[in-house]
């Protein structure tokens, strides 16, 4: 879609499936006053072209729950209410080609979320894998091809080799956990607006799930996880609430600057 494509984008002034409110664009302020305006599900008011584009902005992030950043009138807070995805199809006025955009990020998104995928070096399919805390995965199509057990490395993607279960690595050389080498060898920077933050390990896992993160350098020293949605402190490692208790989002943390991770939280979904 081109930016003039977006642009052009309008509601139907007959759509009585819509609610048109007499307001300004609650996730635009700064909007013209030429667009037809509806109301969301938890009462902001969205044009198709700033919904599109905000919707669009958390995928391109690594977020498939679409959350109001609107401003709440009496708390000046965000809104956050979750809106659903046939809500934001049908307000965003999406086309053709955004709806198959939304819909294969949205469900990469959830499967990584949800599942952890890797492709069987054998026959190329996606096997899932559901422990976690073993590297060695079981492939049921090679398996039944080969009248025997398959099983592979999701670490390294070859034929599994060695002693299982196995969280570390497998007996193959150089099968190594290259996120974790990341983690143990990253720089270090600062953190210019929390105060006494200047060598900080510049790449973090998220303590409740994983995921590899780095921080932006500007706001105060918490984050919210891209993956499982956890506030944490990127500092000291602890959960936001948790930090909070002895300091403040600009202050030391009580316990300083946690080292380098040597290891990586596995997420317990369930």
């Amino acid at each position: 879609m081109t930016t003039q494509d977006q642009d052009d984008k309008s509601y139907d002034p007959n759509d009585t499936t819509l609610t048109f409110v007499n307001r300004r664009d609650e996730l635009d302020p700064l909007s013209g006053d030429d667009s037809l305006v509806a109301e969301m599900s938890c009462g902001h008011a969205v044009t198709a072209e700033s919904l599109t584009g905000w919707c669009r902005s958390l995928l391109d992030q690594g977020q498939y729950k679409f959350k109001c950043p609107a401003l709440n009138e009496d708390t000046y807070e965000k809104c956050g209410e979750v809106w659903s995805y046939p809500e934001v199809r049908r307000l965003a006025a999406l086309t053709v080609e955004e709806m198959a955009y939304f819909e294969e990020k949205i469900a990469q998104l959830a499967a990584r979320d949800y599942c952890e995928l890797k492709i069987c070096p054998g026959c190329k399919t996606y096997v899932e894998r559901e422990d976690l805390t073993n590297l060695s995965v079981r492939c049921t199509i090679c398996t039944a091809d080969n009248n025997k057990a398959y099983e592979f490395c999701c670490q390294c993607l070859r034929p599994w080799k060695g002693r299982a279960p196995r969280s570390d690595r497998c007996d193959n050389d150089g099968c190594v956990n290259h996120e974790l080498e990341v983690l143990k060898n990253c720089k270090t920077t600062d953190l210019p607006q929390v105060r006494g933050v200047d060598a900080c390990p510049s790449i973090r896992a998220c303590p409740t799930c994983g995921e590899i993160v780095e921080h932006d350098k500007t706001g105060c020293k918490n984050i919210i996880c891209p993956r499982c949605q956890k506030e944490f402190c990127f500092v000291c490692l602890k959960l936001t609430p948790v930090c909070l208790k002895t300091s403040t989002h600009y202050m030391p943390c009580s316990d300083g600057v946690a080292p380098r991770q040597t290891s990586i939280p596995v997420w317990r979904r369930k």
